[in-house]
């Protein structure tokens, strides 16, 4: 009787359904949920590009083109996220971006064959784990619910030196934890907490929102606001596909399909949180399979426009899972945000124009909640000692290890690149191998 209930709900057109996947939100109600999504994640988009860009040499008419790109195909990916195609696609509230995972190899790529060889590669690479993502449901068996608890608290503590550096005013910051900083992340910080005591009702939920226009804002009358990137900037332009020839290395192309592994362990570690602290439950194999999917197949797309490839983006995964708002309808609200500032650049440089400092005050507390979230599913796993097993030994090596990168000197280059600074790869690989050599029993007799 309760499920009939429900499912009438949804048909309405109610600002209650933000806490259901499905149903209609009223479109002025769902915008600033989606736009919330959207400035939380927004600078973490485009900064692979620049980076990647620079190391490539590339100019800035080709760097705004890829912005550009960036912004559109965030939004495709989200919406099909969203409301899947077939089989790509999981159908949960997941919010799709440009992936820093593969910054460090495309930085080794691009100075060594071109940037042509980082397209052909992503191309290539991201049809492999489309594929796999199709099959997936053959191979994620050996990723016990350990294993996936394991992932998803790496993922949150990888993300908290993220959240961190933001907050003292990004990386290559000249004046990097300036007191300006502290006062502004501070500000923000204390905006988004105030925000959810007093609101009331839904209105809680938009608390990461505030913060963010009360931080702009202060940031603007401080003086930290950049508008010189507004000059020039064009007021519509559209994407051009293959705008970079493709060239096809295999060394290059083996070394990223590699990384497309790594971006499919955090994909099934993310869909694993947002469904846990999104909506209660565990995620089933078919979102696995259409999250990676998806994954996969928009990064080839993105690679045939110019762009690097895209994934899931966890800091979105902790905003769910600290609003509890899952309304695919709202969280789509955000993507078409996300297309129309492809579409019309001038909107998108706008939005870049967020200080780092106010995007860490907001998304320090949102990390925290992804670590909360996979404690929680490690208490659901049990405190068996097989589990606290692959739970410890797991983080101590991914963790520990990646924060002293040298100590993968002696290793091929190729197992450099790929572990020594992603905790979360290495948290994957230690659970899985454990989670299939221990003993089924381990409990003391």
């Amino acid at each position: 009787m309760s499920d009939q209930k429900n499912k009438q709900k949804n048909t309405s057109v109610s600002v209650e359904n933000i806490y259901s996947l499905e149903g209609r939100v009223p479109v002025a109600k769902a915008i600033p949920f989606g736009l919330q999504h959207i400035l939380a994640m927004f600078v973490a988009n485009i900064a692979p590009i620049l980076i990647v860009a620079g190391a490539c040499n590339l100019d800035d008419a080709d760097k705004t083109m890829l912005v550009q790109v960036a912004m559109l195909i965030a939004g495709i990916g989200t919406l099909i996220q969203l409301f899947p195609i077939w089989k790509i696609g999981s159908g949960l509230p997941i919010v799709m971006g440009i992936s820093f995972t593969f910054v460090s190899i495309f930085c080794y790529i691009g100075p060594k064959y071109g940037y042509g060889a980082i397209v052909g590669a992503i191309i290539i690479g991201g049809i492999v784990e489309g594929i796999l993502g199709l099959f997936a449901k053959y191979w994620t068996k050996i990723i016990s619910p350990i294993v996936a608890a394991s992932v998803v608290t790496a993922i949150g503590f990888s993300l908290l030196s993220v959240g961190a550096t933001s907050f003292g005013g990004g990386s290559g910051a000249a004046d990097f934890g300036s007191y300006r900083y502290w006062i502004l992340g501070g500000i923000t910080l204390l905006c988004c907490i105030l925000f959810n005591i007093f609101a009331k009702s839904y209105w809680k939920q938009l608390s990461v929102l505030f913060g963010l226009v009360v931080g702009y804002i202060v940031a603007v009358c401080m003086g930290m606001v950049d508008f010189s990137a507004l000059k020039g900037t064009s007021i519509i332009a559209f994407p051009r596909l293959l705008p970079v020839k493709p060239e096809f290395h295999l060394n290059a192309i083996i070394s990223v399909i590699l990384i497309f592994l790594v971006s499919a362990t955090e994909t099934i570690g993310d869909t694993s949180a947002l469904a846990s602290g999104g909506l209660g439950r565990e995620v089933t194999k078919k979102e696995t399979a259409g999250s990676i999917a998806c994954d996969g197949f928009v990064s080839a797309i993105s690679g045939l426009f110019g762009c690097l490839p895209i994934t899931s983006f966890s800091q979105n995964v902790g905003l769910v899972n600290m609003t509890k708002v899952v309304n695919r309808f709202t969280i789509a609200m955000g993507a078409l945000i996300m297309i129309l500032a492809g579409i019309f650049p001038i909107f998108g440089a706008l939005l870049a124009t967020l200080p780092e400092p106010v995007l860490g005050g907001c998304t320090i507390m949102m990390f925290g909640t992804i670590v909360v979230s996979g404690l929680q599913m490690v208490g659901n796993c049990g405190y068996s000692q097989r589990n606290i097993t692959i739970v410890a030994l797991s983080l101590s090596v991914g963790i520990g290890f990646t924060q002293v990168p040298e100590i993968f000197a002696q290793f091929p280059k190729i197992i450099e690149t790929v572990f020594a600074e992603n905790c979360v790869a290495v948290v994957f690989v230690v659970a899985i191998i454990l989670n299939l050599i221990l003993p089924k029993n381990m409990e003391a007799k």
